[in-house]
């Protein structure tokens, strides 16, 4: 933390001026930290890793994780960094995403000095074509969030109210379009299932996630896929029928 900063004051400062300019690391294989702004991209991913231990350990309740890094998210300077992204090339090297679903290319930022070696939160970039999905799916034992960095989106959450054998009880939460800067979140208390489909002819979505922050969880950490469209209860809410991920692709992919 900067002398003389609040931590909010510090992380406006920080991820507008850092963000994700080490996303495209691995995938263009440089290093896009240039010198000046490695005490910035330093203190910036110390500060994410921070939240994400604290919400794993329970220090932070996961409401509030989303809370705090969704205004993480929303401060990134989205002209400013990219300039540096060349997602012409990124259609190109980051593989073929024709097919169904969303393709999700791993991240692995760079080593920087002062920040742990392993990150607490794991780190994804979804790319997708126009009409495909990143499918309805809910989570056990993880908190997620993400950030939409081109394109835009029709995006929809349910929080998840209930778990029977074969369905979700969901209500829905948020349905609206995303653009570039938009930012969601889940966590196994607040808008439990999402699902974003491309509008535009290509979108890229950068999302970062934390597992293991519901200890005394007796579901399987990891994801939970579920076809939104069912039985409509009283209330506005769904019984939604629990499927596995090809179904979802052939659903909704």
């Amino acid at each position: 933390m900067v002398e003389g900063m609040t931590r909010r004051e510090f992380a406006e400062k920080a991820i507008g001026s850092v963000a994700l300019l080490a996303l495209m690391d691995t995938i263009f294989g440089k290093d896009l930290f240039a010198a000046p702004i490695r005490p910035l991209a330093t203190r910036w991913l110390a500060e994410l890793d921070r939240l994400g231990r604290e919400c794993k350990s329970q220090k932070l309740k996961q409401v509030e994780w989303q809370k705090r890094v969704e205004e993480l998210f929303s401060k990134v300077d989205l002209p400013e960094f990219l300039k540096y992204i060349d997602f012409e090339t990124l259609a190109r090297k980051g593989a073929d995403y024709n097919g169904p679903g969303a393709k999700s290319l791993m991240v692995n930022f760079p080593a920087v000095e002062g920040v742990p070696t392993k990150l607490v939160f794991g780190r994804q970039l979804f790319a997708l074509k126009k009409g495909r999905s990143i499918v309805p799916h809910g989570h056990d034992n993880m908190a997620t969030c993400f950030l939409v960095l081109q394109g835009q989106l029709h995006g929809r959450h349910y929080d998840r109210l209930e778990t029977q054998p074969k369905h979700l009880i969901l209500k829905p939460t948020i349905d609206r379009e995303f653009g570039p800067g938009g930012t969601s979140s889940i966590s196994d208390y607040k808008d439990n299932v999402h699902w974003f489909k491309a509008l535009s002819d290509s979108a890229f979505v950068f999302n970062i996630h934390v597992m293991g922050v519901t200890p005394n969880s007796s579901q399987p950490t990891g994801r939970v896929y579920v076809d939104p469209n069912g039985e409509k209860l009283e209330g506005g809410t769904i019984r939604a029928r629990l499927i596995d991920h090809g179904e979802a692709d052939k659903l909704y992919g």
